[in-house]
């Protein structure tokens, strides 16, 4: 098959849709397809673009087998909605002239992830007027979620957003969902349970495993010796709601050996560094965002991972990568996160669930683990058997695989 893949998100940037837009990719090349990425130019999360992007409408390369064209797009690092709506809009338009005129040949099939909700726009340009059959991921409910967030509040970008998110479904051959909860909220919606497949999130195993020795060394470039560390790794983003972990240090500060450390770049971390410091807490650093091979090693560092979401109905069908990263590490979790997380948790008994946006269950939780640590090692095993198991990226492209193959038979 000859696969045309949209992904406004992929790597070098770092982050959750990129990892999995890459191992997809990977993967179905692996099986001897050949996969064309159109993905922006990289700036995500700073909003800067690399000098050596800089000046082109596009960049075409190949990635371990992937053809990757990667387009301008409209980059800011201030983010409000109309930069936003720049950001996404250029991308829509640039991705869809590119698969119109740039990525040359006959493809089988169109594979587009969402959010953000506008690469399936992009995806439905180039679906009709090439007459290639699509297939629509969904990683989150958007617009629902961004409205629950508040991110979105203009009633007409709310309609314009409702009526292309439905315009997806319906032209989508396949409508791919990584939870069950989305699934059962798009059929409450009234999408035919037969349109809708699940392939959930995961871990790349063979990236994704406990090193213990770079744990170590890392540690000592930390300064952290022998520290407690509760780690958070990820998109310091509005839906994690990551005040929470500060709140908790604050709460913890008389112990001094437990100490709170993240990693990742956002467009909430300047504010999250103001609040530490206005708190004045010692017990929290913050590290700069690394590259997806070297967060193992922070994994294997830490006691414990944190995964924390906002307290919205929605994300009660949300399954956080970082989840599956952790448990990949045998690093156990704190999951502040109701519903198919915390049933995923309690199947795995990869660690504890906490009652997201409760500082105080949150703190309880941390503390009862430095004071019982032997419950660690077997928490940390029960997660890497788990995902081996049930939630490996390399079997989830094989299923990805396999789907493509029927929708352009």
């Amino acid at each position: 098959m000859r696969l045309l893949y949209l992904s406004q998100y992929f790597p070098p940037e770092v982050g959750a849709t990129q990892a999995r837009a890459y191992e997809m990719a990977r993967g179905l090349v692996q099986a001897g397809h050949q996969v064309t990425v159109i993905a922006e130019v990289p700036n995500h999360p700073h909003g800067v673009i690399p000098p050596a992007y800089r000046g082109k409408l596009y960049d075409r390369a190949i990635l371990e087998g992937i053809e990757v064209i990667r387009v301008w797009v409209k980059a800011s690092p201030v983010k409000n909605f109309r930069s936003r709506m720049a950001f996404y809009l250029t991308y829509m338009v640039m991705a869809a002239l590119t698969g119109l005129f740039l990525a040359r040949g006959k493809f089988d099939a169109i594979y587009a992830t969402s959010p953000p909700l506008l690469v399936g726009g992009a995806a439905l340009v180039i679906s009709y007027l090439r007459r290639i059959p699509l297939v629509f991921e969904v990683r989150d409910l958007w617009p629902e979620v961004a409205i629950a967030l508040g991110e979105l509040r203009n009633k007409y970008a709310i309609r314009l957003a409702k009526w292309l998110e439905w315009r997806c479904y319906r032209r989508a051959r396949i409508v791919v969902v990584v939870t069950e909860g989305i699934r059962q909220r798009l059929i409450e919606r009234g999408l035919p349970a037969q349109k809708l497949a699940f392939i959930p999130n995961g871990a790349n195993t063979d990236l994704f495993q406990p090193r213990p020795a770079a744990g170590c060394t890392l540690r000592q470039e930390l300064g952290l010796g022998n520290a407690f560390i509760v780690l958070y790794a990820g998109l310091h983003g509005i839906a994690q709601g990551l005040e929470l972990l500060l709140e908790a240090a604050r709460r913890l500060q008389e112990h001094s050996a437990i100490h709170f450390l993240f990693v990742g770049e956002g467009p909430v971390k300047a504010e999250l560094m103001a609040l530490a410091r206005k708190l004045a807490l010692s017990n929290v650093s913050f590290h700069a965002e690394v590259a997806r091979e070297r967060i193992p090693a922070f994994f294997s560092a830490a006691q414990v991972a944190v995964v924390p979401v906002r307290k919205v109905a929605l994300f009660q069908g949300a399954l956080p990568l970082k989840m599956f990263d952790a448990w990949a590490c045998a690093c156990p979790t704190l999951v502040a996160l109701d519903g198919e997380a915390r049933q995923v948790l309690h199947q795995a008994e990869a660690g504890l669930w906490v009652e997201p946006e409760n500082p105080v269950a949150l703190a309880t939780a941390i503390l009862a683990l430095y004071n019982d640590p032997s419950r660690l090692p077997h928490m940390g095993e029960n997660g890497r058997r788990f995902v081996a198991a049930n939630y490996s990226r390399q079997a989830q492209a094989q299923r990805l695989e396999k789907l493509l193959r029927q929708v352009v038979m």
